[in-house]
């Protein structure tokens, strides 16, 4: 503790910032994925978030009265902390999406070509504002989901569509792997 006390607050604050931003981010995770239900993530997470949080509230704690700036870094890491969590967790998608499609025009020709990338469609007929409807029923993996939307704005632009997460699926399709090519497709040959 003596050696993080003699540091200056120019290495010390951004020290703290980092520990701070780590430490709220994999808590972000941690909350998302205790919605989810993966208990297993969620007790690893936060394992190591309580691990992160006890050295910089430490450090901040005992050198406030002498160095007050430390609290501006341990709050801008908070902040910061709150904002790469979140976008962390977008990267990584965990979890299932419910994508439903209203179509007026191409509902048939929409449903073949996302059954064509590989996913798995429902199709319903329906009764809209201004007449007949074709309703498509997709479950996927959240990571999937920007694959089928440029599917269906490349098919009907003015496509409804809502996208809502899954709390429990019992099976999903995921799209099948294309054909290897390059360097890949001369290991798959026999």
């Amino acid at each position: 503790m003596e050696i993080i006390a003699q540091l200056p607050v120019y290495i010390l604050g951004p020290i703290i910032f980092c520990l701070r931003v780590v430490d709220v981010s994999l808590g972000t995770i941690r909350t998302i994925m205790i919605v989810q239900g993966r208990t297993t993530a969620a007790f690893s997470l936060g394992f190591f978030e309580i691990l992160v949080w006890l050295a910089g509230i430490s450090t901040v704690v005992v050198l406030i009265q002498d160095r007050p700036v430390l609290v501006a870094f341990y709050a801008l890491g908070f902040a910061s902390g709150n904002v790469a969590g979140i976008r962390l967790e977008q990267w990584m998608a965990p979890g299932h999406t419910v994508l439903h499609i209203i179509s007026d025009r191409a509902g048939k020709e929409m449903a073949a070509e996302i059954r064509g990338q590989g996913f798995a469609v429902t199709t319903f007929s329906g009764e809209g504002m201004c007449g007949p409807v074709t309703e498509l029923y997709v479950v996927c993996r959240r990571r999937d989901l920007p694959c089928l939307i440029r599917i269906v704005r490349a098919q009907e632009p003015n496509a409804f569509y809502t996208a809502e997460r899954a709390g429990s699926v019992s099976r999903t399709i995921r799209p099948f792997m294309p054909a290897p090519t390059g360097w890949r497709a001369v290991f798959k040959k026999k």
